[in-house]
This record gives C-alpha cells, sequence and structure tokens, in this order.
C-alpha cells in the first residue's frame, strides 16, 4: 500500500473531504427524496461527471504518447448543436445522434494529424482547440442558445436514483476497463506509447490504434458536451467545457499514467477526477476568494504529484535507512 501509486491520492482525497466535514458536518449525509439519493457527495459525483468522462479518453490518449488539448472545444460543439438543433424544433434523439457525429469527425481529424501527417499531438490539437472554440460559437451566432426540453435535460440532470451523468461515466469507465484488461487491447495501446517503432515492427497496427484513441477521446468529449450543456439546459459556445481539458490532464496524472506512454491507470483516473472535483468542492466550502482559486488548485495538484513522484519515493525511501555502525568488538579491533 505504502508503495502504491494511489496512496498519496487518495490521502489527498480523503483530506480533502475531512476538511469538509470539518467546515460542514453533514457533509457526507445522504439522503433519498422521491426516489433520487441527494447529498454533498453525489453532488461532487455528478459535477465531476464530465471531467471524469472526458479523464477517460484521455487516458488512453497519453498512454499512446499522445495529448489532446481540444476536448473543451469539442465539447462545446457538442452542446452547441445539441441545443441549436432542439431550439429550432429538431427532436432529442437526432440532436444528440448528430453531435456525437460530428465529435467522431472531429476525433476523426485529430487522429489523422497525428498518425498519419505525423504532427505531435499537442500541436495538432491546438488546432481543434482554437478553431473548435470558434465553430462553437459560430453555430449559436455568439449567443447563449437556452431551451426547455425535459428529455434534453435528463442526460445531465436526470436521475435513475443516482443522476444519470454519474451512471453513464461509470458505464464507460467499467465498459472501458474491461475491454482493455480483459482482451490484448490495453497491452497493445501501452506498447504503441512505450515505442512506436518497435510496436510497428511488431506487427501491431500503431497507427490504427492511435487514430482510435482519439476518435474516443473526442466521443467522450462529446458525451460531456451533452451532459454539461443538459444540465443548464443551454448551450455557451465561450465558457462551456472551458479549461476541463486541463482538468482531465491532471486527474490522468493525479491517477499515476506516466505523460511518456506506456502505462495508464483507469483506476487511477476515476481517484484523479474525483481529487479535482472533491477540491474545486472545497474551495467554495471553505470561502477561498475567487481571484486565488486557481492558484489554491495548482498548490494542492502540485504537491499530490511531488508526493507520488518516484524521485520523493526514493528520497524518503534513504531517509528511513538509517546508517549501520560497526559493531563495538570491530572498533575494539580496529584501536
Amino acid at each position: 500500500m505504502m508503495r502504491g501509486r494511489l496512496l498519496w491520492p487518495l490521502i489527498a482525497l480523503a483530506g480533502l473531504i475531512l476538511l469538509n466535514v470539518v467546515y460542514t458536518p453533514s457533509f457526507v449525509e445522504l439522503r433519498i427524496q422521491d426516489g433520487h439519493l441527494y447529498g454533498s457527495l453525489v453532488d461532487i459525483l455528478r459535477n465531476g461527471a464530465p471531467t471524469m468522462l472526458i479523464a477517460v479518453g484521455m487516458t488512453l490518449v497519453i498512454a499512446t504518447r499522445g495529448i489532446d488539448l481540444s476536448v473543451g472545444a469539442v465539447a462545446a460543439i457538442a452542446g452547441a448543436i445539441g441545443c441549436t438543433w432542439i431550439a429550432d424544433g429538431g427532436d432529442v434523439v437526432t440532436a444528440v445522434l448528430l453531435a456525437l457525429g460530428v465529435c467522431i469527425l472531429l476525433g476523426l481529424w485529430n487522429g489523422f494529424l497525428v498518425s498519419v501527417v505525423g504532427i505531435q499531438p499537442i500541436i495538432a490539437t491546438l488546432v481543434l482547440m482554437t478553431a473548435g472554440r470558434g465553430a462553437a460559437m459560430l453555430l449559436t451566432e455568439g449567443q447563449i442558445v437556452t431551451i426547455s426540453n425535459p428529455a434534453y435535460r435528463k442526460i445531465g440532470a436526470g436521475f435513475l436514483v443516482l443522476p444519470i451523468a454519474i451512471l453513464i461515466s461509470l458505464a464507460v469507465l467499467g465498459g472501458v476497463a474491461l475491454l482493455t484488461r480483459r482482451t490484448a487491447l490495453g497491452m497493445l495501446i501501452e506498447a504503441v506509447g512505450a515505442n512506436p517503432e518497435a510496436s510497428k515492427l511488431a506487427g501491431v497496427r500503431s497507427r490504427t490504434i492511435t487514430w482510435t484513441v482519439y476518435v474516443f477521446a473526442a466521443l467522450c468529449a462529446g458525451v460531456a458536451g451533452l451532459m454539461i450543456s443538459s444540465n443548464v439546459s443551454a448551450a455557451d459556445a465561450n465558457n462551456a467545457g472551458l479549461w476541463i481539458e486541463m482538468d482531465a490532464i491532471l486527474a490522468v496524472v493525479i491517477g499515476g499514467t506516466s505523460l511518456a506512454g506506456g502505462r495508464y491507470s483507469l483506476a487511477g483516473t476515476l481517484v484523479g477526477a474525483l481529487v479535482i472535483q472533491t477540491l474545486t468542492t472545497t474551495v467554495y466550502t471553505i470561502g477561498v476568494p475567487t481571484n486565488v482559486t486557481l492558484l489554491f488548485k495548482a498548490v494542492v495538484v502540485i504537491l499530490v504529484c511531488l508526493l507520488q513522484s518516484p524521485r520523493m519515493a526514493r528520497v524518503v525511501a534513504s531517509r528511513r535507512k538509517s546508517p549501520v555502525s560497526a559493531p563495538r568488538s570491530e572498533k575494539v579491533a580496529a584501536g
């Protein structure tokens, strides 16, 4: 347990929950009302569901030695398409399918630039990060598109005992875990991330795998964008999903996935996403001023990353080992 990469993130999560309990003793209380489960812990899971979902897709991208900075813009585009279609009189099913179809095309574009053209992932996805936000603004004509559709609202604010957003995110996480850990796909993803050239020589279709993970990341971002817009019944192209890619990357890193590729942890990503969302909730609970909120979050994240770093683990281990003194008989003989 002391050597596990999840130790410090779990300690940080427990510490944040304890801090919230100190300020609000009812923080961990749960209640059922009208067949729905409510409570601060449920709110953390529901509010963190989009970040968790995007972080799952980001985990596979990072495992292949890539990065996707465009997921926030893709989420904004999905929300803009869904709300605009419904506002113009369209049905919910078509709106969802259309939004997710466009997100798949955007993922194909990112994968094409990275795996076929050979552009560095940070540059390839930075293009869509900038252009995608502008495209979402064009779709909404620079306005906040508000809708009133109970069916659409269920995506982000509906309940099946637990919030539907939580169930969707956990279902995706569980499905990805089964697919990548119970089949050879996970090993192939790690092989591509560890050494793309060697995996290609070994017969692994590294280009196809890289393309696939970017499509999956965009699809996760699209679902998250629908959740965000559904939760507020509006599409705000300028603010929807803003900086969520950074929270997703931080969740993946806190969970122990290596940015160098070749190793990933879905369980760690789940813990990392919970740490990020609990930290956000804690900021508001303890009354941290708004102008220092991002700085406060940065300090906590840096501390967690430092504590779980291999070099820090070696330093702590070396200090635990006290120097062994020579036996007294040897000292007498030497004298």
